[in-house]
């Protein structure tokens, strides 16, 4: 009787440990798939990445730095949105979120021992800096890649770069098109030339290592290249 009575709690211990757990990622989809909907409609002013930033500079003794101004799409120079397609992710219009060529390309690095190089598109570019804190871990890979898929989904292309430009760190304490433009050249990111959308664009893999005020050799030759490529980026609607 006390056996069979062990055996009846242990199966019902089971249960509900199977039910917490069922209804908090329950929960826990519908949140995100929720946030997701939310953020489709609204400015975002703030993201995990400019809270470590802040964290960062605090812990440095500094005063933290959130030089940001939210703007449409539609006020922001195409020249801009060419020129990070152009630099950052060439297939953006074509893919639905991953490069397969930049996947296959950090498993044969990986596989190699070779340091994994940058490869990540527009899209997952967007997921990691709104939805994560941009730490280098398989966990944080996990949740960007599952955000880059919703917001494949649910977004669309013009909301991804929309929030892309308004959100990338471009200086340090520097974030969105609009606040570089204003820093850089004191203009509106609508007034934004070739040549600046370009250099702009150049700094994006190390937005505090390259000086866009004082560009070295590197960044000019890229801003080269980049100019290059933009005529051949194709008709872009947004």
């Amino acid at each position: 009787m006390k056996k069979n009575k062990k055996q009846k709690n242990k199966i019902s211990l089971g249960r509900r440990i199977w039910q917490y757990t069922y209804r908090t990622i329950l929960i826990l989809w519908l949140l995100s798939i929720a946030s997701v909907v939310i953020l489709k409609y609204t400015p975002i002013y703030f993201t995990p990445l400019m809270a470590l930033r802040s964290c960062q500079s605090i812990l440095n003794g500094e005063k933290p730095r959130n030089n940001k101004t939210w703007v449409p799409i539609d006020q922001i120079s195409h020249n801009l949105t060419r020129a990070c397609i152009a630099s950052e992710d060439n297939l953006f219009l074509k893919h639905n979120g991953f490069s397969e060529r930049a996947i296959k390309q950090a498993l044969i690095e990986r596989l190699e021992g070779k340091r994994i190089r940058g490869g990540s598109t527009i899209s997952q570019q967007t997921a990691k800096n709104v939805f994560t804190f941009g730490t280098r871990t398989w966990f944080r890979k996990g949740i960007e890649t599952y955000y880059t898929f919703l917001i494949e989904l649910i977004w669309g292309k013009e909301r991804i770069m929309e929030v892309y430009l308004n959100i990338v760190e471009l200086g340090n304490g520097i974030y969105g098109a609009e606040a570089a433009a204003q820093y850089y050249w004191k203009i509106s990111a609508n007034k934004l030339t070739k040549s600046q959308s370009a250099l702009m664009a150049a700094a994006l893999p190390s937005p505090r290592h390259y000086s866009i005020t004082h560009p070295g050799p590197y960044m000019q030759k890229r801003q080269k290249q980049i100019l290059d490529l933009m005529p051949k980026m194709g008709k872009i609607e947004f």
